[in-house]
């Protein structure tokens, strides 16, 4: 490769020999972790002591707890399985905070960067590199970050919108010709998120705008929806799911408000299809997270229908989805940001979608809350709820019948259960 300007070029090894015990650093996540960076940076483990590691969900490499205990301390922003051993233990911990103000912590010093680790495409001929399959918190990351060290990758796709950043803007380069990080969401897919895939579409309308969560269930959803027209995609996050409804001009973004004729992200995982897909492709734009998450901002684009998962759910809408009782399982991520920003659309449509027991048959809607587990959409949040059972809306509904609803939901080996749960609570 030929670059240009005073960047140096540099193995990992050499590049991460410029982080010091005591920096925090921050590592681009999802598609884009740069996992040879952060594997050169663990390999010199017994030269660094308190090293903070910055992030918000890791994939390709997961951070183990006897390699990082007395050198480096994860303090995560979104916990994915990666990183969950860590901050569940002495070696990290996890900071609640919604997506979309995140980048805000790097801005006013909350968390200020000495290092930001990143992968980018190589530069164009205006020397111009893409952030790629990952801009969320790392544009804001990269202009706040002492030091930014790259790896520079042809096989990182050359992202439009917000992605591009000069190459003189980085400090370090390593050349890499890597295989980005994939997943497969189709693959996971079964019975029981078919038929919640197929109970959400029927709540989309013609002329949508759609956000989609992670996960099997959003890409089931996708794939009921081929006889609607004029849907729009403002969403944290995609996958392969969305390709057939761009080809077809399901997806054409023309009822939307806010970048209208464009397919709006901030980062993308899933295939090797969808890389290549996204690569230079002008109809879709990754953007700050900041912007994309601003309940603000989704609440201008029409019948927004924001599609999130949960772990369970009680009988008052309580939604707990980043813990298992204290058990730090993810993150708040953004679903009250879109939980809210579709609430305030005009026609919006908060879904939260979820199998009604888990893989060993405990039922996920619950009489209370584990001891110790999280809310992050609150009963006052709450609309629709999904499961391969039906659908309930509780918004406006008072507990008692909230109960009842998500009753006739539930899995049926626990309405029993829950029914007399219900009557001990409400008398009735």
């Amino acid at each position: 490769m030929s670059y240009m300007k005073h960047t140096s070029i540099a193995t990992a090894a050499d590049a991460v020999k410029y982080i010091s015990s005591g920096q925090r650093v921050f590592i681009q996540g999802s598609a884009a972790t740069p996992i040879r960076l952060v594997q050169a940076l663990i390999e010199r483990k017994n030269e660094l002591r308190d090293v903070e590691l910055v992030s918000i969900s890791l994939h390709g490499i997961k951070l183990r707890s006897e390699d990082l205990r007395g050198h480096f301390f994860v303090n995560s922003l979104f916990v994915s399985e990666s990183v969950r051993q860590s901050v569940n233990d002495d070696t990290g911990d996890y900071v609640p905070v919604f997506l979309s103000e995140i980048p805000g912590l790097f801005v006013n010093g909350e968390l200020p960067l000495d290092v930001a680790l990143i992968h980018v495409s190589p530069p164009d001929k205006h020397g111009y590199c893409s952030l790629g399959t990952s801009v969320d918190v790392a544009k804001t990351a990269v202009k706040y970050a002492k030091t930014v060290i790259a790896q520079v990758n042809p096989n990182m796709p050359r992202v439009h919108g917000d992605a591009f950043i000069p190459f003189h803007c980085i400090d370090y380069a390593v050349e890499v010709n890597d295989a980005l990080p994939e997943v497969s969401y189709s693959e996971a897919a079964d019975a029981v998120s078919e038929k919640i895939g197929h109970h959400v579409a029927s709540l989309v309308e013609d002329g949508a705008t759609l956000q989609l969560g992670i996960g099997t269930i959003p890409d089931q959803v996708l794939k009921n929806l081929s006889h609607l027209k004029h849907l729009g995609l403002h969403t944290e996050m995609f996958s392969d799911g969305v390709i057939p409804l761009i080809e077809s001009g399901i997806i054409d973004n023309s009822m939307k408000k806010v970048v209208n004729g464009y397919c709006v992200t901030s980062f993308l995982l899933g295939t090797h299809t969808l890389y290549r897909f996204v690569d230079d492709h002008p109809y879709i734009k990754a953007l700050d997270i900041a912007y994309v998450n601003d309940p603000r901002v989704i609440s201008q684009n029409p019948k927004v229908t924001a599609i999130n998962s949960a772990i369970e759910i009680d009988l008052t809408g309580q939604v707990c989805s980043d813990s298992i009782g204290t058990y730090q399982y993810s993150g708040i991520g953004g679903q009250m940001d879109f939980i809210r920003g579709a609430a305030l659309s005009e026609g919006g449509k908060p879904i939260i979608a979820l199998p009604s027991v888990t893989k060993s048959g405990i039922s996920r809607i619950v009489p209370l809350l584990k001891q110790g587990a999280g809310v992050v959409t609150t009963r006052g949040h709450i609309h629709w709820v999904v499961t391969e059972y039906g659908v309930v809306n509780l918004y406006g509904k008072n507990m008692e019948q909230r109960a009842k609803l998500l009753c006739h939901i539930a899995h049926p080996d626990h309405r029993d259960m829950l029914e007399k749960a219900a009557h001990e609570r409400f008398k009735n």
